[in-house]
C-alpha cells in the first residue's frame, strides 16, 4: 500500500541518518593531520587515548599494543565488556581498502544504503584480476581488455562515493596501502587475506569478507571477538644471509598453519628496533599461513624514516609524539610468548606441500632424499605476494 511505502521510506531515512550519527561519534571531526595525502580526515590519537583511559580504568592491567589499537577502536568504551577469546567487540575503524576481484559486490551492496560518500576513507585497488603470463605491459592490456567493464564500472563508483581508485598496472594492493595509507594505531580492514602487511607500518589491518566491507563504509560497527595476543620476543640482530622474512618462516615452522587462530600476532623485544619497516610488512604479511587474526609490530624508528620518506612526514611527526601509546605497556601479560634470536637465525625455506613446513637450507637437501621428494626444483617464490624481493 501507499502507507506501508511511505512507512518503509521513512525508516530508510532514519536508517540513514542513524548511520551519519554512528559515523559522528566514532570518528569525529575538526582540524588535525590528516590520515593520508589523499583524505581529509584526521589522524584519532585523541580519540584513541580517551577510549584507552576509559579502557585501562575497567581493565586495571597493563595494555599490550594490539589491545591498545583495538580497544581504541571501541565504538562505545564505556558499555563494552572485554574477554579476550569470549566476547565480541564493536569497533569503528579508520579505513577500508579492496581489491578488485571483491569490491564488485561490496559496492554493488553498499549502494543500497543509499548514502552520498563512504562514511571511512576507503580505496578501490585494480591488481587481482591481472593474470601474469607475457609481461608487465601485456599482461596489464590484457586484463583491461578482458575486464574492461569491471574497471569501467569500479572507476564510476569510486568517483561517486569518494572513494581512491588504483587503476590496473598501478601496483599490488598491499604494497599501495604500506606506502600511502598504512600509519602507526590505525586500524583498517582489507577485502584480503593478505592485508595484515600493513603491521610492519604498526597497523592493525584485518582480511574481511565483503559483507564486513560494506559495514565498514555504512559507518555501521564492526564486531569481531576479542582476540588472545600471542607474542613474539626478539632479540640480536640478523646476521649473514638471514633476512626479516626467515623470522615468520621460522615462526611458521613453531606454531603450525592454525597455530595462530584466534590471536593477534605481536612482535616485541630490542631485535623489533633492528629490523626495516618493508621488512616487518613482510613477516606480518605471512602471518596469514599461521592462522592468525592479524600481525603488528611496535612503533620504531624505521618507521619514522619510511614515513617521511614516502612524503608523510607530519605523520611521522604526530607519531613520534604519541610514541609511547604506540608500543605494549611494561609487563603487558601475553597468551603465550615465543622467543627468537635473530643471531641465531638462519636463511630457510618452508614447503612444499604446507607452509609450515619449515626447513634451514641447509638441512633441505637432505630432507629431500630422506623423503623421497622430487629433487628437481620446478618454482620457487622468493620474498613474499606483495613484495618480491629479499627483505
Amino acid at each position: 500500500s501507499v502507507f506501508s511505502t511511505l512507512r518503509s521510506a521513512r525508516g530508510a531515512i532514519n536508517f540513514r541518518k542513524s548511520l551519519l550519527r554512528i559515523a559522528q561519534r566514532s570518528y569525529g571531526s575538526g582540524p588535525g593531520v590528516p590520515v593520508s595525502n589523499f583524505d581529509s580526515r584526521p589522524l584519532n590519537y585523541g580519540t584513541l587515548e580517551k577510549n584507552l583511559k576509559i579502557v585501562r580504568s575497567k581493565l586495571n592491567r597493563p595494555l599490550t599494543y594490539a589491545e591498545k589499537i583495538v580497544y581504541g577502536h571501541l565504538t562505545s568504551p564505556n558499555d563494552q565488556e572485554i574477554a579476550p577469546g569470549k566476547t565480541y567487540l564493536r569497533l569503528s575503524p579508520d579505513r577500508l581498502a579492496m581489491q578488485d576481484a571483491s569490491a564488485q559486490t561490496a559496492i554493488l551492496q553498499f549502494m543500497l544504503a543509499s548514502l552520498p560518500k563512504t562514511v571511512v576513507p576507503s580505496t578501490v585497488h585494480c591488481d587481482h584480476l591481472i593474470v601474469a603470463d607475457s609481461g608487465a605491459a601485456a599482461d596489464v592490456q590484457a586484463a583491461i581488455n578482458e575486464n574492461r567493464e569491471v574497471y569501467d564500472f569500479l572507476q564510476s563508483a569510486s568517483q561517486k562515493y569518494g572513494m581512491g581508485f588504483w587503476k590496473p598496472g598501478s601496483g599490488i594492493i598491499h604494497q599501495i596501502v604500506l606506502e600511502n595509507y598504512a600509519y602507526p594505531g590505525g586500524l583498517m580492514l582489507g577485502t584480503d587475506s593478505h592485508t595484515p602487511n600493513a603491521g610492519g607500518l604498526g597497523m592493525i589491518a584485518i582480511g574481511v569478507g565483503g559483507a564486513d566491507a560494506v559495514d565498514a563504509m555504512a559507518g555501521i560497527p564492526w564486531e569481531l571477538k576479542a582476540p588472545k595476543v600471542l607474542g613474539v620476543r626478539l632479540t640480536g640482530r640478523l646476521q649473514g644471509w638471514a633476512t626479516p622474512k626467515d623470522v615468520i618462516l621460522k615462526l611458521a615452522g613453531l606454531l603450525s598453519v592454525k597455530g595462530g587462530t584466534g590471536h593477534v600476532i605481536e612482535y616485541f623485544g630490542p631485535g623489533v628496533d633492528t629490523l626495516p619497516c618493508t621488512g616487518m610488512a613482510s613477516i606480518c604479511n605471512m602471518g596469514a599461513e599461521v592462522g592468525a587474526t592479524t600481525s603488528v609490530f611496535p612503533y620504531t624508528a624505521a618507521m619514522s624514516r619510511y614515513l617521511r620518506a614516502t612524503h608523510r612526514a607530519a605523520i611521522a611527526d604526530a607519531a613520534d609524539a604519541f610514541a609511547p601509546t604506540l608500543q605494549a605497556d611494561e609487563s603487558a601479560r601475553y597468551e603465550r610468548v615465543v622467543e627468537i634470536d635473530l643471531s641465531e637465525l638462519v636463511p630457510h625455506i618452508n614447503g612444499p606441500l604446507t607452509p609450515d613446513l619449515s626447513h634451514p637450507i641447509s638441512q633441505f637437501g637432505k630432507t629431500v632424499l630422506e623423503k623421497q621428494w622430487p629433487e628437481q626444483l620446478r618454482a620457487a617464490l622468493i620474498g613474499s605476494c606483495t613484495n618480491s624481493s629479499y627483505e
